[in-house]
Parts: structure tokens; sequence; C-alpha cells
């Protein structure tokens, strides 16, 4: 447990791309579904159509598929 609040703590204010996070999360079709749904925060910080997108890191890690 505490390896995995260490990880909260340093990773909560990090974020990732979107391809980034879709490559450890398992896919863009995964990633945007875990945004949609609240698990894992996202923003982009213009309103450009194809502005990037800043995925909270620590809630990346935590729905991160292997393989």
């Amino acid at each position: 447990m505490a390896d995995e609040e260490t990880l909260k703590i340093l990773l909560n204010d990090k974020t990732f791309s979107k391809d980034v996070a879709a490559d450890i999360v398992g896919g863009r079709a995964r990633l945007e579904k875990l945004v949609g749904s609240g698990k894992i925060r996202a923003e982009k910080r213009t309103n450009k159509q194809n502005g990037k997108w800043f995925c909270n890191a620590w809630d990346v890690i935590k729905y991160a598929r292997l393989g």
C-alpha cells in the first residue's frame, strides 16, 4: 500500500498526452471510454478541435494494461 500511495503523490500532478495514455491503458477506444466515464481525468487546455489532451498520470497508471 505504501508503494501505491507514493505513486499517487508523485504522479497526481503529472500528465500524459493522449497517445501515451492510450498506449498505457490498451488503446484509444479504451482511453476514451475511461475518460468519458470519469475514471481518468483529462482536459484540453484550448478549444481547438485538435487540441492536446492532458491525461492525469495517476489515473492512467491505475488503468494500465499489460501486453
